[in-house]
């Protein structure tokens, strides 16, 4: 699988890559949000990890029953994702005020 950046190669998110590197972790003074398209790129890709997730989940489940570390260690992990699209959702909401985001992460 082919992966890309966000944007493309021109995209200038503004990030100081380089100070979060070195230990300061600094962040930009001004965030730079994710355009529509760049939205509805992640949101393909993210409804897709967490499906398959959901589906990996439901197999380690099945296959090492419900009450091991490993399908508790996993529910959690594709609880997150969940919790990550959900919270992506609400940012692209606040992003792109006036679209029509239902359904780009969930």
């Amino acid at each position: 699988m082919a992966y890309r950046f966000l944007g493309g190669p021109n995209r200038d998110l503004t990030l100081n890559y380089e100070l979060v590197v070195e230990g300061l972790d600094m962040r930009p003074q001004t965030p730079v949000p994710l355009t529509l398209e760049e939205h509805r790129e992640l949101g393909a890709e993210m409804r897709a990890v967490n499906a398959r997730l959901q589906e990996l989940c439901k197999v380690v489940v099945s296959v090492y029953g419900p009450h091991t570390q490993a399908a508790f260690t996993f529910q959690k992990a594709a609880d997150q994702v969940h919790r990550l699209c959900q919270d992506l959702q609400a940012q692209a909401a606040r992003d792109l005020p006036g679209y029509p985001i239902d359904g780009f992460y969930l």
